[in-house]
């Protein structure tokens, strides 16, 4: 008989299992809990089920996890997992510590950025992760169990205080699944991480941005802009903007229903001598002019034959400050990581 890996089943698919073994819906909550919040990995710690239920759930299933590999610590507090998927594929999960000024054991915010693809087939031409090209999507429990990994590795009382799907691939190129681990993960009978915590960024994918500000998941959105024109963008983002220009990507943020007191968020890589000058920083600003939205400058990360450089800090103040200036709200992301190939746009998955 195979065995039924409960971690691989949603909460509904769960209480078809539940009821399939003769036992009230509820102990689909109790085991729900047991796996999401109280991070058990066998069923004999499920101490408010009977020796007689927990010998039973063991002959049907097991709870599955995601093989931790190795794991890197920069010199600045930044842990990177690498994970091993039950093919042998292997994917990676960063954890960052909290901003500026607490030393990392001190830090009261945790962020964990996880993966939803094994690579990404938009090669967007400054990250590395694009040069793996697309393996495959990942199931919503290998997404999921990223998180548990991450907060089981951290003592307690510490925690998790924050979640972005900002690692390798693209979240909406594998929308049903990340849907669903959104789902868990927000859920009172999963992770129940309020979903102000959590943050997806796409580099743009329209028809799904759509679905995505609909579906009342109420998640935080981030896009990978990168470009102040089209041009430009169909350079550096060669695939997704020829198939959603880049006129059709503001149309769709400027369109979409959001809170009050809501934002999205626009990542903008800063690539030396490309998309750096004050002319592109004013392009910039009248783009999203008028859009409830701030600005995250992300000076960039280099990575081997990347061909790009990091701009200067004098270059990156003066393009905040012309941002600035047009009265947006706009921040220079801090990089953590860059000595373990951790910061962003540098996942590729290798020991």
């Amino acid at each position: 008989m195979t065995k039924v890996d409960l971690k691989s089943l949603s909460f509904s698919e769960l209480k078809t299992f539940i009821r399939k073994l003769g036992w009230p819906s509820y102990r689909a909550d109790q085991i729900c809990r047991w796996i999401y919040q109280k991070m058990a990995e066998d069923f004999s710690q499920m101490t408010d089920l009977s020796k007689l239920d927990r010998a039973l759930l063991e002959q049907q299933a097991f709870i599955g996890h995601l093989k931790t590999v190795e794991t890197q610590q920069s010199l600045d507090g930044t842990t990177k997992y690498l994970l091993e998927l039950t093919d042998g594929m292997k994917i990676e999960a960063v954890l960052i510590p909290g901003d500026a000024g607490a030393p990392p054991e001190n830090s009261r915010r945790r962020t964990l950025c996880i993966s939803t693809q094994v690579g990404c087939s938009l090669d967007c031409v400054f990250c590395y992760t694009g040069t793996l090209g697309l393996k495959r999507n990942l199931k919503a429990h290998e997404i999921v169990d990223q998180v548990i990994i991450a907060q089981k590795s951290l003592a307690p009382p510490r925690h998790l205080t924050n979640i972005v799907l900002m690692g390798m691939g693209e979240p909406l190129a594998n929308y049903r699944e990340v849907i669903e681990a959104l789902r868990r993960m927000t859920s009172p009978n999963g992770l129940a991480i309020p979903a102000r915590r959590i943050t997806l960024s796409t580099a743009g994918l329209v028809p799904q941005i759509k679905e995505f500000m609909e579906n009342r998941l109420k998640v935080n959105l981030a896009i990978s802009l990168n470009a102040s024109n089209q041009t430009l963008r169909d350079r550096l983002m060669p695939k997704v903007n020829r198939a959603y220009p880049l006129k059709d990507l503001i149309a769709a943020c400027r369109s979409v229903p959001l809170a009050p007191r809501k934002r999205i968020t626009f990542e903008y890589v800063l690539l030396a001598n490309v998309n750096d000058s004050p002319e592109h920083a004013k392009q910039l600003a009248q783009l999203v002019r008028g859009l409830p939205c701030k600005i995250n400058l992300i000076p960039f990360n280099e990575f081997p034959e990347s061909g790009f450089r990091r701009p200067e800090e004098e270059a990156v103040l003066r393009f905040q400050k012309i941002l600035k200036d047009a009265r947006l709200h706009v921040f220079i992301r801090k990089t953590k990581g860059r000595d373990i190939l951790a910061a962003c746009g540098q996942l590729v998955a290798q020991s």
